[in-house]
């Protein structure tokens, strides 16, 4: 009987570590996908480096017997964080994913679109959904005014804004429907600085913004005092979803925790 219950463990432990180490060397291909991708706007994705070498490190440690020589408490503790962490964030995730499928209103007031990275060719390609997206909004909603919000960035050769209203003009919208909201570095900063050009107590106003990015944008815009708002949720690229999904998880406890939301 004894024997059986050891053979059992042993056969779980196997498993676990093979497992793990399936996941780390995905996470560390879809690093390596990322990269060669050149999709990315910052340095978030080497999160997905790190785990998974982390992941291969605990496979390492599992198999030397390292991880069954560590205190029993700690063993346990570390187990019950992780169950812990892991219904977090699928909490979370549903919050994000409850925004996908946005549509907003007919004939707001107004749209803002808000910026994302602006690169010497012109919008990226996150951007550039995003901006198509607003155009469709408008031209089937031609009494909507727009508002492209967005700084310039150290990495970037104009203010996002300008990007913006140049794009949508290009794309045959009404220059005399942009407002350019140039100053902005965030979302927070999108939604306050926007405000400037509306009546965020009367005005009906939609967040035109990537599908992963609509449920954090819209409540942000809530906890600053817009009235009656609601998403526009543009498409996304499905190989960085999964970064962007997991961004998102970070991005919605910060906002939390500073009272954004």
């Amino acid at each position: 009987m004894k024997k059986e219950r050891r053979d059992k463990k042993e056969r779980r432990r196997k498993m676990t570590e093979t497992a793990v180490l399936i996941l780390g060397i995905l996470f560390i291909l879809y690093f390596l996908g990322i990269e060669l991708y050149a999709g990315h706007g910052t340095n978030f994705y080497f999160i997905w480096l790190i785990a998974g070498a982390v992941l291969l490190l605990w496979t390492f440690a599992s198999k030397k017997g390292i991880v069954d020589s560590l205190p029993v408490w700690l063993r346990r503790g570390t187990g019950i964080c992780a169950v812990l962490g892991l219904l977090c964030f699928l909490f979370v995730e549903g919050l994000v994913i409850s925004g996908f499928f946005a549509r907003g209103g007919e004939n707001l007031d107004y749209i803002i679109v808000l910026g994302a990275q602006l690169k010497t060719t012109g919008p990226s390609r996150v951007l550039q959904l995003r901006l198509d997206e607003a155009c469709d909004y408008l031209t089937e909603n031609p009494e909507t005014k727009v508002i492209v919000s967005g700084g310039q960035g150290s990495n970037e050769p104009d203010t996002e804004a300008q990007g913006m209203y140049e794009y949508l003009v290009e794309k045959g919208i009404d220059p005399q429907r942009i407002i350019r909201e140039d100053r902005s570095r965030n979302t927070t900063q999108n939604i306050a600085f926007s405000s400037d050009y509306l009546d965020k107590e009367k005005d009906r106003v939609g967040i035109v913004t990537n599908n992963f990015h609509i449920y954090r944008a819209v409540h942000i815009a809530m906890e600053a005092g817009y009235r009656d708002v609601c998403g526009i949720a543009a498409p996304a690229y499905p190989f960085l979803q999964p970064n962007n999904m997991l961004r998102e998880f970070f991005g919605i406890v910060k906002d939390y925790l500073f009272g954004n939301m």
